[in-house]
């Protein structure tokens, strides 16, 4: 019997749920799942929607060449992510363009993420309608981009819950769904998302989440209980930053092996590795047609320096207590990941960006050593250092 067939819920991530952060990366399957790969690729339905996808998706966000879309949904790719801050909406024309071209709207699913302000928004200087306007406008302008009439799903980018709870915001969203045209909403999160999941499972009105979720997070017992909560509650989730590190030159990780921990969740619909070419692209959809580990795969995930080789940012926010000048270390941190390991600088600036001026880059001019401590392998002050090489 094929691993997608007979895993049990019951076994969530494999039985890494509880171990310790050192520990083997999810390699303690019953020997009963242990089977030849079936030659299908491996789909699954997205919570409570209608949409039934590929368990291996396409993250265009660093993908700057049409013919790398094209290819995908020729090799059997049928959802694509992307957002209205990528590229400055140059992504999604990309896919919308693609996609037309091509004559096959109603095969594939279109995700896109709406960048309402940012995590620093302050709710005080708007009213809710001006919100719920200023939502609606953004989402016009991705329809327009992507040359499409709706999109299948519409995530608000990274909120943070008083966001995600504001009456403007969701009543933004309840009107593009009235109008269909969003098929389903939802939220995307790379912070505090075991907090996010469970304000989507609260309010009701999400339809799915992306996450980011890789081997790295196999200790963290609150948002693997999060996950299995939110998808029990008919929520669909999608797995995003799978790989951990890109594919930069600095870290060597094993792509299917981080990709294969990730899906043999059955919780998580499908991942959206961000790849850029052909080669990256075949690698990754490999992983679509099984899931048992190879030889090399367990060798990589067994390494028990594996999460300290990585030094993958959790976004946990801890280090910010750390540091005298409060700086927001977790987004410098981010845009570190998008420069030095996606190689995706345009992203890295205006995540950068996004930043407050008095907790931004330029507080740390001064600091000959950074002194900020990560909770866990991240080397701050190494990453701080290359920042301000790279941006003052």
């Amino acid at each position: 019997m094929a691993f997608e067939e007979n895993l049990s819920r019951r076994k969530f991530l494999a039985g890494t749920g509880s171990a310790l952060a050192f520990a083997p990366m999810g390699l303690g399957l019953p020997a009963s799942v242990a089977a030849a790969q079936s030659p299908a690729i491996i789909k699954r339905k997205l919570g409570r929607t209608d949409i039934e996808v590929p368990i291996v998706s396409m993250g265009v966000m660093n993908a700057d060449n049409p013919a790398v879309i094209q290819g995908s949904y020729n090799l059997g790719v049928r959802f694509f992510d992307t957002a209205r801050l990528y590229l400055n909406g140059r992504n999604e024309e990309m896919v919308g363009k693609v996609i037309k071209d091509m004559g096959v709207r109603k095969d594939v699913c279109i995700q896109t993420k709406g960048w309402y302000g940012n995590r620093n928004l302050d709710l005080r200087k708007s009213t809710p309608e001006q919100r719920k306007q200023d939502l609606l406008k953004e989402f016009d302008s991705s329809l327009a981009a992507l040359q499409t009439d709706y999109v299948d799903t519409f995530l608000l980018h990274d909120p943070d819950v008083a966001q995600m709870t504001d009456s403007g915001i969701k009543e933004a969203l309840a009107e593009m769904k009235k109008r269909k045209k969003a098929r389903y909403i939802g939220v995307s999160t790379h912070t505090r998302e075991a907090d996010v999941l469970n304000a989507a499972m609260k309010e009701g009105i999400y339809d799915t989440v992306t996450v980011s979720f890789n081997f790295t997070r196999n200790d963290d017992t609150a948002l693997l209980a999060a996950i299995k909560n939110a998808a029990k509650a008919g929520i669909g989730i999608i797995a995003m930053k799978t790989q951990a590190s890109g594919r930069g030159q600095t870290v060597r990780v094993n792509q299917t092996a981080a990709l294969k921990w990730v899906l043999r969740n059955l919780e998580i619909t499908t991942a959206i590795p961000g790849y850029m070419n052909f080669d990256h692209m075949k690698e990754d959809f490999s992983v679509a047609y099984g899931l048992d580990y190879t030889d090399a795969e367990k060798k990589f995930l067994s390494d028990r320096n594996l999460q300290a080789f990585v030094q993958f940012c959790r976004q946990c926010s801890t280090c910010r207590s750390s540091c005298p000048k409060g700086v927001d270390i977790p987004t410098l941190m981010r845009t570190h990941m998008y420069a030095a390991k996606y190689g995706n600088f345009v992203h890295a600036r205006a995540t950068l960006d996004e930043i407050a001026s008095n907790v931004g880059l330029k507080n740390c001019v001064d600091c000959s050593d950074c002194g900020a401590k990560c909770a866990n392998y991240v080397g701050i002050a190494d990453n701080i250092r290359d920042l301000k090489a790279m941006y003052l």
